[in-house]
């Protein structure tokens, strides 16, 4: 096998802007999706691309050996925490199941790097902040035992098969490309800023905050935002960091420092120079009320700083991307209201 790169999930959010970067720093890279939740066209009209299910170990088979696949990261997964609540056993079986089949098949046709999109749901609610990864491993939604339950599982081929593993547990993933032209498209939306976003766009009538009750100072949840390309990068720092030895297996990516949603609403209106309406609801079940990621380790073992380091940095190109592409990626872009 090469040091050809797969990343699955490829279309979607993060794993496009992902193969993007890859692609500009000089990797090769071939992208696997099953087009359920991604966007073809967010993806570099150069690279391979198959659509295909993670879980169909002749089509995995077939893409790693024609590709001649070395390293994977690994995107693919059910990440909507308030459906995980509700249908837990979906989650155990897209991302946990398959999850497994895809890396039994990864091994067996000669993988040798591995890196896992993790999550700082495996947390659950925090008992110190910020979180370090040496944190209880305590999910309170079948969204995080699903990837703590993916963990455990790559821990164990490391163990046994000499797999290199790494987790990189995201706090909140946010912004997009430089460019303007990839961002965040998701059906049905759940994410805070798109939706900040889609409102000031009048395509929502309001924001509703989940929660005004937390013991926080505004009673809102808080969390730790990174931008999309920082979040990217450091994959390639990680698959870098892999060639040379690695040390830990698990590293926390956020920027350090959390917002709390009335924070959010209030930076939005300043980036798009407008009052967004908001009402404020009840809590959503799973939420944990603070996440705020200790980056360290991260810091401290990579060559790897964010370049957004701060919230409105992060809203801008995630302003932009909105104004351009007010439908999503099937208004075809310049469509704003």
């Amino acid at each position: 096998m090469s040091n050809n790169i797969l990343v699955t999930g490829g279309a979607g959010y993060i794993g496009a802007i992902t193969a993007w970067e890859l692609v500009r720093a000089g990797y090769s890279v071939v992208a696997l999706d099953n087009l359920s939740k991604g966007h073809r066209e967010a993806l570099p009209p150069d690279i391979p691309f198959v659509e295909g299910d993670i879980g169909d170990p002749k089509v995995v088979e077939e893409v790693l050996n024609v590709h001649k696949v070395g390293q994977v990261i690994h995107f693919a997964a059910f990440s909507l925490v308030g459906e995980s609540v509700a249908q837990p056993w979906i989650y155990f079986e897209n991302n946990l199941v398959k999850g497994t089949r895809f890396i039994e098949t990864c091994v067996r046709n000669g993988v040798k790097n591995f890196v896992l999109s993790s999550t700082a749901a495996v947390y659950g609610d925090p008992v110190q902040v910020p979180i370090p990864e040496t944190h209880p491993l305590r999910p309170k939604n079948p969204y995080g035992f699903s990837k703590l339950g993916l963990e455990n599982v790559l821990e164990s081929y490391h163990q046994t098969h000499g797999l290199n593993v790494a987790f990189l547990r995201y706090f909140n993933a946010a912004g997009a490309d430089a460019t303007g032209e990839i961002g965040e498209d998701h059906d049905p939306e759940t994410h805070l800023i798109p939706i900040i976003f889609q409102t000031a766009l009048k395509k929502r009538e309001k924001v509703f905050v989940f929660g005004g009750d937390y013991d926080t100072p505004d009673g809102t949840a808080i969390r730790d935002y990174i931008h999309v390309t920082d979040l990217a990068r450091a994959h390639i720092a990680v698959l870098e960091g892999m060639e040379k030895g690695l040390s830990h297996h698990a590293y926390n990516l956020g920027i350090g420092r959390g917002y709390s949603v009335l924070e959010v609403i209030r930076e939005a209106q300043e980036v798009c120079g407008h009052e967004i309406p908001y009402e404020v609801a009840g809590r959503r079940a799973g939420d944990p009320p603070v996440l705020v990621a200790d980056n360290r380790r991260f810091l401290d073992t990579f060559d790897w700083r964010p370049a957004y380091d701060s919230l409105r940095a992060i809203l801008r190109t995630a302003w932009q991307w909105h104004k351009n592409y007010a439908d999503g990626y099937a208004g075809g872009g310049d469509d704003a209201v």
